[in-house]
């Protein structure tokens, strides 16, 4: 069965090409989450302080990976342990966050979490909350990477 998954790891195009590449990922869409403005760009999410992240959505094969799964892979794609900042890119756009949508998904990820947080020097801080509107952000972004053969 097709589900979905919805998180931030940093700028959006680097969490496309890891989770792209996995076996049961049926689809992938970059965009915003999480902030106070309708129907945002990438220009009011960088400079405007509307407070959306850059996210990853996933449209995902249930019987081939599982939530679980997926959720292991965004430990392993970023750093949870900075505040609103993924390497060179700082600003609140970059956070760690996992959207749940639903009362499985936010179980599971609260157990990741914590089963994760003794490999980490610093303290975990991904947050952890309901997903918000998803809007796919501007077409030149959707599998930015891939398109410019960066990561084969």
């Amino acid at each position: 069965m097709i589900q979905k998954a919805l998180f931030g790891a940093g700028c959006f195009w680097g969490v496309e090409e890891h989770f792209r590449k996995l076996k049961g990922i049926e689809k992938t869409a970059v965009g915003y989450s999480g902030g106070k403005t309708e129907n945002p760009t990438y220009e009011s999410v960088c400079y405007e302080n509307t407070d959306h992240a850059e996210v990853l959505q996933v449209e995902f094969d249930d019987e081939i990976i599982t939530y679980e799964t997926i959720v292991e892979e965004f430990w392993k794609c970023h750093d949870p342990t900075t505040v609103d900042r993924q390497g060179p890119d700082i600003g609140r756009q970059y956070r760690s966050v996992i959207y749940y949508l639903d009362d499985l998904q936010k179980n599971i990820a609260q157990k990741s979490m914590a089963k994760h947080q003794p490999s980490f020097n610093n303290m975990i801080v991904t947050e952890i909350t309901k997903a918000d509107t998803f809007y796919r952000a501007e077409e030149y972004h959707q599998k930015y990477l891939q398109k410019r053969a960066i990561s084969e």
